[in-house]
Protein backbone atom coordinates (compact mmCIF):
# COMPACT_ATOMS: atom_id res chain seq x y z
CA UNK A 1 0.00 0.00 0.00
CA UNK A 2 1.30 3.60 -0.67
CA UNK A 3 2.47 5.33 2.36
CA UNK A 4 -0.57 7.92 3.98
CA UNK A 5 0.17 11.40 3.38
CA UNK A 6 1.26 13.46 6.12
CA UNK A 7 0.72 16.78 7.33
CA UNK A 8 3.65 17.76 5.97
CA UNK A 9 2.70 17.11 2.17
CA UNK A 10 1.60 19.21 0.31
CA UNK A 11 -1.00 18.30 -1.86
CA UNK A 12 0.09 21.51 -4.95
CA UNK A 13 3.30 21.79 -5.50
CA UNK A 14 2.27 25.07 -7.14
CA UNK A 15 0.44 26.75 -4.13
CA UNK A 16 3.00 29.50 -4.04
CA UNK A 17 3.82 29.93 -7.47
CA UNK A 18 0.27 30.83 -8.61
CA UNK A 19 -0.44 34.57 -9.07
CA UNK A 20 -2.73 36.38 -6.60
CA UNK A 21 -5.93 36.04 -8.86
CA UNK A 22 -6.08 32.55 -8.62
CA UNK A 23 -6.71 32.52 -5.19
CA UNK A 24 -10.51 33.72 -6.55
CA UNK A 25 -11.61 30.77 -8.54
CA UNK A 26 -13.62 28.40 -7.67
CA UNK A 27 -16.10 25.89 -9.41
CA UNK A 28 -19.69 27.45 -10.17
CA UNK A 29 -22.72 25.93 -7.94
CA UNK A 30 -23.72 25.07 -11.61
CA UNK A 31 -20.96 23.13 -12.76
CA UNK A 32 -20.78 21.00 -9.92
CA UNK A 33 -24.52 20.55 -10.40
CA UNK A 34 -23.63 19.04 -13.29
CA UNK A 35 -22.07 15.73 -13.12
CA UNK A 36 -25.48 14.62 -10.83
CA UNK A 37 -28.39 16.90 -12.88
CA UNK A 38 -26.90 14.59 -16.02
CA UNK A 39 -28.11 11.30 -14.26
CA UNK A 40 -30.95 10.00 -16.05
CA UNK A 41 -32.93 9.35 -13.09
CA UNK A 42 -32.67 13.18 -11.43
CA UNK A 43 -35.02 15.93 -13.36
CA UNK A 44 -32.77 18.60 -13.83
CA UNK A 45 -34.33 22.09 -13.03
CA UNK A 46 -30.52 23.72 -12.82
CA UNK A 47 -28.64 24.22 -15.90
CA UNK A 48 -29.92 26.63 -18.62
CA UNK A 49 -28.77 24.43 -21.72
CA UNK A 50 -31.10 25.82 -24.90
CA UNK A 51 -33.17 22.34 -26.20
CA UNK A 52 -31.88 21.91 -29.84
CA UNK A 53 -34.81 18.86 -30.52
CA UNK A 54 -36.60 22.21 -32.11
CA UNK A 55 -33.25 22.61 -34.84
CA UNK A 56 -33.68 20.87 -38.67
CA UNK A 57 -30.38 19.06 -37.31
CA UNK A 58 -30.52 17.46 -41.12
CA UNK A 59 -30.64 21.22 -42.99
CA UNK A 60 -27.85 22.22 -40.50
CA UNK A 61 -25.86 19.29 -41.25
CA UNK A 62 -26.38 19.33 -45.00
CA UNK A 63 -25.04 23.40 -44.71
CA UNK A 64 -21.84 22.19 -42.82
CA UNK A 65 -21.10 19.17 -45.17
CA UNK A 66 -21.75 21.88 -48.01
CA UNK A 67 -19.70 24.60 -46.58
CA UNK A 68 -16.65 22.19 -46.41
CA UNK A 69 -17.12 21.23 -49.65
CA UNK A 70 -17.12 24.82 -51.42
CA UNK A 71 -15.23 26.64 -48.75
CA UNK A 72 -13.16 24.49 -46.93
CA UNK A 73 -9.59 26.06 -47.58
CA UNK A 74 -11.32 29.17 -46.23
CA UNK A 75 -13.83 28.00 -43.58
CA UNK A 76 -10.80 25.55 -41.68
CA UNK A 77 -8.11 28.30 -41.93
CA UNK A 78 -7.22 31.14 -39.60
CA UNK A 79 -9.52 34.29 -39.90
CA UNK A 80 -9.23 38.26 -38.64
CA UNK A 81 -9.06 38.58 -34.98
CA UNK A 82 -12.36 41.18 -35.03
CA UNK A 83 -14.50 37.91 -37.02
CA UNK A 84 -15.80 37.23 -40.37
CA UNK A 85 -16.70 40.79 -42.27
CA UNK A 86 -20.01 38.85 -43.66
CA UNK A 87 -20.70 37.44 -40.31
CA UNK A 88 -20.47 40.97 -38.48
CA UNK A 89 -22.81 42.58 -41.45
CA UNK A 90 -25.66 39.69 -40.69
CA UNK A 91 -25.21 40.45 -36.91
CA UNK A 92 -25.77 44.00 -37.50
CA UNK A 93 -28.90 42.86 -38.95
CA UNK A 94 -30.19 40.50 -35.97
CA UNK A 95 -29.16 43.73 -33.83
CA UNK A 96 -31.49 45.79 -35.88
CA UNK A 97 -34.66 43.80 -34.36
CA UNK A 98 -34.34 45.28 -31.42
CA UNK A 99 -33.85 48.74 -32.88
CA UNK A 100 -29.60 49.35 -33.13
CA UNK A 101 -28.34 50.70 -35.62
CA UNK A 102 -24.28 49.59 -36.04
CA UNK A 103 -21.77 49.17 -38.41
CA UNK A 104 -20.27 46.22 -38.63
CA UNK A 105 -16.85 48.25 -38.45
CA UNK A 106 -17.71 47.97 -34.86
CA UNK A 107 -18.19 44.27 -34.27
CA UNK A 108 -16.03 41.57 -32.74
CA UNK A 109 -17.15 38.01 -32.53
CA UNK A 110 -15.89 36.13 -30.18
CA UNK A 111 -16.13 32.66 -28.61
CA UNK A 112 -19.76 33.05 -27.20
CA UNK A 113 -20.67 36.25 -25.13
CA UNK A 114 -18.91 34.26 -22.15
CA UNK A 115 -15.52 35.63 -23.97
CA UNK A 116 -17.27 39.16 -24.59
CA UNK A 117 -17.47 39.33 -21.01
CA UNK A 118 -13.69 38.59 -20.21
CA UNK A 119 -12.13 40.83 -22.79
CA UNK A 120 -14.32 44.21 -21.76
CA UNK A 121 -13.78 42.94 -18.32
CA UNK A 122 -9.67 43.17 -18.93
CA UNK A 123 -9.72 45.71 -20.87
CA UNK A 124 -11.27 48.15 -18.34
CA UNK A 125 -11.34 46.71 -14.92
CA UNK A 126 -8.23 46.80 -12.74
CA UNK A 127 -7.67 44.80 -9.44
CA UNK A 128 -9.76 46.55 -6.98
CA UNK A 129 -11.99 48.37 -9.39
CA UNK A 130 -15.49 48.36 -8.51
CA UNK A 131 -18.41 46.81 -11.09
CA UNK A 132 -21.54 47.38 -10.72
CA UNK A 133 -24.10 44.20 -11.16
CA UNK A 134 -27.67 43.63 -10.35
CA UNK A 135 -28.79 41.60 -7.49
CA UNK A 136 -29.10 38.57 -8.25
CA UNK A 137 -26.62 38.27 -11.31
CA UNK A 138 -25.54 35.67 -14.01
CA UNK A 139 -22.92 33.47 -12.42
CA UNK A 140 -20.60 33.32 -15.52
CA UNK A 141 -20.32 37.03 -15.16
CA UNK A 142 -19.60 37.12 -11.77
CA UNK A 143 -16.69 34.39 -12.24
CA UNK A 144 -15.13 36.82 -14.79
CA UNK A 145 -15.10 39.59 -12.62
CA UNK A 146 -14.03 37.99 -9.52
CA UNK A 147 -11.21 36.62 -11.72
CA UNK A 148 -10.13 40.11 -12.47
CA UNK A 149 -10.40 40.94 -8.72
CA UNK A 150 -13.15 43.59 -9.19
CA UNK A 151 -15.14 44.51 -6.51
CA UNK A 152 -18.94 43.83 -7.03
CA UNK A 153 -21.83 46.17 -5.58
CA UNK A 154 -25.16 44.85 -6.02
CA UNK A 155 -27.94 46.96 -7.34
CA UNK A 156 -31.43 45.61 -6.18
CA UNK A 157 -33.87 44.83 -8.67
CA UNK A 158 -37.63 44.48 -8.42
CA UNK A 159 -40.24 43.09 -10.42
CA UNK A 160 -39.78 45.71 -13.55
CA UNK A 161 -36.01 45.09 -13.12
CA UNK A 162 -33.50 47.12 -11.95
CA UNK A 163 -34.73 49.86 -9.88
CA UNK A 164 -33.51 53.31 -11.46
CA UNK A 165 -33.34 54.63 -7.55
CA UNK A 166 -31.51 52.02 -6.10
CA UNK A 167 -28.55 53.25 -8.98
CA UNK A 168 -28.83 56.37 -7.89
CA UNK A 169 -28.41 55.46 -4.05
CA UNK A 170 -25.58 52.74 -4.96
CA UNK A 171 -23.51 55.08 -7.38
CA UNK A 172 -23.73 57.74 -4.23
CA UNK A 173 -22.45 55.43 -2.11
CA UNK A 174 -19.28 54.29 -4.14
CA UNK A 175 -18.49 57.62 -4.90
CA UNK A 176 -18.84 58.26 -0.97
CA UNK A 177 -16.23 55.69 0.14
CA UNK A 178 -14.00 57.53 -2.46
CA UNK A 179 -14.81 54.79 -5.27
CA UNK A 180 -14.98 54.53 -8.76
CA UNK A 181 -17.32 51.95 -10.55
CA UNK A 182 -16.37 51.39 -13.92
CA UNK A 183 -19.23 50.12 -15.15
CA UNK A 184 -22.67 48.63 -14.70
CA UNK A 185 -24.09 44.92 -15.88
CA UNK A 186 -27.27 44.00 -16.39
CA UNK A 187 -28.76 41.31 -18.30
CA UNK A 188 -32.66 43.70 -19.17
CA UNK A 189 -34.77 40.62 -20.95
CA UNK A 190 -35.93 37.96 -19.34
CA UNK A 191 -33.02 38.10 -16.75
CA UNK A 192 -30.72 35.16 -15.93
CA UNK A 193 -31.62 34.33 -12.70
CA UNK A 194 -34.54 36.66 -11.93
CA UNK A 195 -36.96 36.24 -15.09
CA UNK A 196 -37.55 39.93 -15.16
CA UNK A 197 -37.59 42.09 -17.75
CA UNK A 198 -36.08 45.86 -17.54
CA UNK A 199 -39.51 47.58 -18.33
CA UNK A 200 -38.82 50.46 -21.10
CA UNK A 201 -39.61 53.48 -18.96
CA UNK A 202 -36.44 52.42 -16.66
CA UNK A 203 -34.44 51.71 -19.54
CA UNK A 204 -34.72 55.11 -20.23
CA UNK A 205 -33.75 56.57 -17.13
CA UNK A 206 -31.03 53.79 -16.10
CA UNK A 207 -29.29 55.31 -19.29
CA UNK A 208 -29.83 58.58 -18.25
CA UNK A 209 -28.54 57.94 -14.89
CA UNK A 210 -25.15 56.45 -16.07
CA UNK A 211 -24.77 58.87 -18.52
CA UNK A 212 -24.45 61.62 -15.98
CA UNK A 213 -22.31 59.65 -14.09
CA UNK A 214 -19.84 58.65 -16.97
CA UNK A 215 -20.60 55.39 -16.56
CA UNK A 216 -20.84 52.94 -18.82
CA UNK A 217 -23.25 50.26 -19.81
CA UNK A 218 -22.83 46.09 -20.50
CA UNK A 219 -25.66 45.60 -21.93
CA UNK A 220 -25.98 41.32 -21.69
CA UNK A 221 -28.54 40.33 -24.15
CA UNK A 222 -28.53 36.63 -24.94
CA UNK A 223 -32.29 36.04 -24.63
CA UNK A 224 -33.58 39.01 -26.10
CA UNK A 225 -35.07 37.58 -29.34
CA UNK A 226 -37.06 34.68 -27.12
CA UNK A 227 -40.28 36.65 -25.84
CA UNK A 228 -43.20 34.86 -25.61
CA UNK A 229 -45.23 37.78 -25.65
CA UNK A 230 -44.98 40.40 -29.02
CA UNK A 231 -41.66 41.73 -30.44
CA UNK A 232 -38.51 42.55 -28.61
CA UNK A 233 -37.99 45.42 -26.57
CA UNK A 234 -35.69 47.65 -27.85
CA UNK A 235 -32.48 47.59 -26.64
CA UNK A 236 -30.86 50.25 -24.28
CA UNK A 237 -28.16 50.80 -26.68
CA UNK A 238 -30.93 51.51 -29.60
CA UNK A 239 -31.95 54.39 -26.71
CA UNK A 240 -29.26 57.11 -27.42
CA UNK A 241 -26.58 55.18 -26.22
CA UNK A 242 -23.57 54.73 -28.81
CA UNK A 243 -20.92 56.08 -27.10
CA UNK A 244 -21.99 54.48 -23.46
CA UNK A 245 -23.07 51.38 -24.02
CA UNK A 246 -21.67 47.69 -24.77
CA UNK A 247 -23.60 45.88 -25.89
CA UNK A 248 -23.43 41.79 -25.70
CA UNK A 249 -25.01 39.05 -27.66
CA UNK A 250 -25.23 35.60 -28.77
CA UNK A 251 -25.93 32.81 -30.78
CA UNK A 252 -26.09 30.33 -28.49
CA UNK A 253 -29.74 30.69 -27.71
CA UNK A 254 -31.37 31.17 -31.27
CA UNK A 255 -28.95 28.56 -33.05
CA UNK A 256 -26.79 26.73 -31.33
CA UNK A 257 -24.27 26.73 -28.07
CA UNK A 258 -22.03 24.14 -28.98
CA UNK A 259 -20.80 26.20 -31.89
CA UNK A 260 -19.45 29.15 -29.51
CA UNK A 261 -20.44 32.62 -31.45
CA UNK A 262 -21.08 35.63 -29.92
CA UNK A 263 -19.67 39.43 -30.49
CA UNK A 264 -19.97 42.81 -28.55
CA UNK A 265 -21.34 45.90 -30.08
CA UNK A 266 -18.71 48.71 -28.99
CA UNK A 267 -17.48 52.51 -29.36
CA UNK A 268 -15.09 52.07 -31.98
CA UNK A 269 -12.09 53.16 -29.53
CA UNK A 270 -12.99 50.33 -27.39
CA UNK A 271 -13.57 48.32 -30.34
CA UNK A 272 -9.62 48.27 -31.09
CA UNK A 273 -8.89 47.26 -27.15
CA UNK A 274 -11.15 44.87 -27.44
CA UNK A 275 -9.53 43.36 -31.23
CA UNK A 276 -5.91 43.14 -29.64
CA UNK A 277 -7.29 41.92 -26.59
CA UNK A 278 -9.05 39.06 -28.42
CA UNK A 279 -6.16 38.61 -30.95
CA UNK A 280 -3.39 38.03 -27.31
CA UNK A 281 -6.35 35.18 -26.31
CA UNK A 282 -7.32 33.46 -29.23
CA UNK A 283 -5.76 35.00 -31.87
CA UNK A 284 -9.09 34.33 -34.05
CA UNK A 285 -12.17 33.26 -33.22
CA UNK A 286 -12.99 29.46 -34.89
CA UNK A 287 -13.41 30.40 -38.85
CA UNK A 288 -15.70 27.59 -39.40
CA UNK A 289 -18.37 28.36 -36.39
CA UNK A 290 -18.41 31.75 -37.90
CA UNK A 291 -19.15 30.87 -41.20
CA UNK A 292 -21.81 27.81 -40.44
CA UNK A 293 -23.45 30.62 -38.51
CA UNK A 294 -23.49 33.06 -41.52
CA UNK A 295 -24.72 30.42 -43.86
CA UNK A 296 -27.61 29.75 -41.68
CA UNK A 297 -28.48 33.01 -41.53
CA UNK A 298 -27.89 33.48 -45.28
CA UNK A 299 -29.95 30.41 -46.05
CA UNK A 300 -32.05 29.35 -43.25
CA UNK A 301 -35.91 30.60 -41.81
CA UNK A 302 -33.81 31.65 -38.87
CA UNK A 303 -36.46 33.78 -37.66
CA UNK A 304 -38.67 31.47 -38.26
CA UNK A 305 -36.86 28.71 -36.06
CA UNK A 306 -36.79 31.51 -33.51
CA UNK A 307 -40.39 31.13 -33.00
CA UNK A 308 -40.34 27.39 -33.15
CA UNK A 309 -38.06 28.07 -29.61
CA UNK A 310 -39.98 30.28 -28.73
CA UNK A 311 -43.13 28.32 -29.01
CA UNK A 312 -41.26 25.25 -27.19
CA UNK A 313 -40.46 27.75 -23.86
CA UNK A 314 -43.19 28.96 -23.48
CA UNK A 315 -45.07 25.28 -23.35
CA UNK A 316 -42.41 24.46 -21.09
CA UNK A 317 -42.76 27.86 -19.10
CA UNK A 318 -46.73 27.49 -18.68
CA UNK A 319 -45.77 23.93 -17.39
CA UNK A 320 -43.21 25.23 -14.90
CA UNK A 321 -45.39 27.93 -13.50
CA UNK A 322 -49.04 25.86 -13.43
CA UNK A 323 -46.82 23.02 -11.55
CA UNK A 324 -45.32 25.73 -8.78
CA UNK A 325 -49.24 26.70 -8.40
CA UNK A 326 -50.33 23.39 -7.75
CA UNK A 327 -47.46 21.99 -5.54
CA UNK A 328 -45.43 24.47 -3.80
CA UNK A 329 -45.82 24.87 -0.15
CA UNK A 330 -47.53 27.88 1.38
CA UNK A 331 -45.02 31.01 1.92
CA UNK A 332 -43.40 29.96 -1.49
CA UNK A 333 -43.14 33.00 -4.25
CA UNK A 334 -41.72 33.06 -8.09
CA UNK A 335 -41.70 35.01 -10.82
CA UNK A 336 -43.50 35.06 -13.94
CA UNK A 337 -41.00 35.80 -17.16
CA UNK A 338 -42.13 36.23 -20.19
CA UNK A 339 -39.54 34.38 -21.94
CA UNK A 340 -35.85 33.26 -21.66
CA UNK A 341 -35.45 30.53 -19.49
CA UNK A 342 -35.98 30.66 -16.16
CA UNK A 343 -37.51 31.25 -12.60
CA UNK A 344 -36.79 32.67 -9.79
CA UNK A 345 -37.83 31.19 -6.18
CA UNK A 346 -38.31 32.38 -2.81
CA UNK A 347 -38.67 29.69 -0.07
CA UNK A 348 -40.94 29.54 2.86
CA UNK A 349 -39.47 31.77 5.23
CA UNK A 350 -36.44 29.87 7.39
CA UNK A 351 -35.84 27.12 4.59
CA UNK A 352 -31.95 27.61 2.80
CA UNK A 353 -31.77 26.68 -0.58
CA UNK A 354 -28.34 25.61 -0.50
CA UNK A 355 -29.17 23.13 2.67
CA UNK A 356 -31.92 22.00 0.99
CA UNK A 357 -29.88 20.89 -2.24
CA UNK A 358 -28.47 17.61 -0.84
CA UNK A 359 -32.22 16.49 0.09
CA UNK A 360 -33.42 17.59 -2.96
CA UNK A 361 -30.84 15.32 -5.06
CA UNK A 362 -31.63 12.46 -2.57
CA UNK A 363 -35.08 13.13 -3.98
CA UNK A 364 -34.29 12.96 -7.23
CA UNK A 365 -34.21 16.76 -8.34
CA UNK A 366 -31.98 19.33 -9.13
CA UNK A 367 -31.86 23.40 -8.74
CA UNK A 368 -29.56 25.90 -8.52
CA UNK A 369 -29.35 27.57 -5.05
CA UNK A 370 -29.45 31.42 -4.91
CA UNK A 371 -26.13 31.87 -3.62
CA UNK A 372 -24.52 31.32 -6.60
CA UNK A 373 -25.84 34.68 -7.59
CA UNK A 374 -24.81 36.99 -5.59
CA UNK A 375 -20.83 38.15 -4.96
CA UNK A 376 -20.94 37.98 -1.24
CA UNK A 377 -22.59 34.46 -0.95
CA UNK A 378 -26.08 35.88 -0.30
CA UNK A 379 -29.32 34.69 -1.52
CA UNK A 380 -29.99 31.64 0.19
CA UNK A 381 -33.08 32.16 0.53
CA UNK A 382 -33.78 31.43 -3.01
CA UNK A 383 -33.61 29.55 -5.95
CA UNK A 384 -33.48 29.57 -9.58
CA UNK A 385 -35.69 26.72 -11.60
CA UNK A 386 -34.62 26.31 -15.51
CA UNK A 387 -37.51 25.21 -17.89
CA UNK A 388 -35.91 25.24 -21.21
CA UNK A 389 -34.71 21.76 -21.49
CA UNK A 390 -36.66 18.97 -20.03
CA UNK A 391 -40.32 18.09 -21.67
CA UNK A 392 -43.08 19.64 -19.76
CA UNK A 393 -44.28 15.99 -18.01
CA UNK A 394 -40.84 16.31 -16.60
CA UNK A 395 -40.99 19.71 -15.33
CA UNK A 396 -44.53 18.62 -13.61
CA UNK A 397 -42.88 15.81 -11.66
CA UNK A 398 -39.32 17.67 -10.80
CA UNK A 399 -41.60 20.61 -9.04
CA UNK A 400 -43.82 17.35 -7.77
CA UNK A 401 -40.54 16.25 -5.75
CA UNK A 402 -38.77 19.72 -4.84
CA UNK A 403 -42.06 20.49 -3.12
CA UNK A 404 -42.39 17.53 -1.56
CA UNK A 405 -39.06 17.81 0.00
CA UNK A 406 -39.96 21.71 0.90
CA UNK A 407 -43.31 20.64 2.63
CA UNK A 408 -41.05 18.24 4.15
CA UNK A 409 -38.61 20.65 5.66
CA UNK A 410 -41.85 23.33 6.87
CA UNK A 411 -43.22 20.21 8.14
CA UNK A 412 -39.81 19.43 10.49
CA UNK A 413 -39.47 23.36 11.41
CA UNK A 414 -42.92 23.50 12.54
CA UNK A 415 -43.09 20.39 14.14
CA UNK A 416 -39.27 21.38 16.43
CA UNK A 417 -39.96 25.09 16.57
CA UNK A 418 -36.61 25.77 14.69
CA UNK A 419 -35.92 29.14 12.96
CA UNK A 420 -33.41 30.47 11.12
CA UNK A 421 -32.40 33.94 10.27
CA UNK A 422 -32.68 34.79 6.55
CA UNK A 423 -29.83 36.80 4.13
CA UNK A 424 -30.79 39.27 2.88
CA UNK A 425 -31.67 38.96 -1.02
CA UNK A 426 -34.18 40.33 -3.78
CA UNK A 427 -37.70 39.09 -2.99
CA UNK A 428 -40.10 37.85 -5.21
CA UNK A 429 -44.22 37.67 -4.63
CA UNK A 430 -46.88 35.70 -6.91
CA UNK A 431 -48.76 36.42 -8.85
CA UNK A 432 -47.27 39.57 -8.99
CA UNK A 433 -43.52 38.87 -8.19
CA UNK A 434 -41.52 41.77 -6.53
CA UNK A 435 -37.68 41.08 -6.50
CA UNK A 436 -37.04 44.44 -4.30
Amino acid sequence: MPPRPTSGVRLDAFTDRYAQRTHAMTASEIRALFAVASRPEVVSLAGGMPNLSALPLDAVGKLMGELVQTRGAQALQYGSGQGDPHLRELICEVMALEGIEASSEDVVVTVGSQQALDLVTRVFVDPGDVVLAEAPSYVGALSTFSAYQAEVVHVAMDEQGLVPEALRETLAAVQAAGKRAKFLYTVPNFHNPAGTTLVEQRRDEVLAICQRAGLMVLEDNPYGLLGFDGPPTPAIRARGGQDDVLYLGSFSKTFAPGLRVGWVLAPHAVREKLVLAAEAAVLCPPTFNQLAVAEYLSTQDWQGQVRAFTAMYRERRDALLDALRQQMPAGASWTHPTGGFYVWVTLPSGLDAKVLLPRAVTARVAFVPGTAFFADGTGNAHLRLSYCYPEPDRIREGVRRLATVLQEEVELRNTFGQTRARTSAPQASSPAPDLA
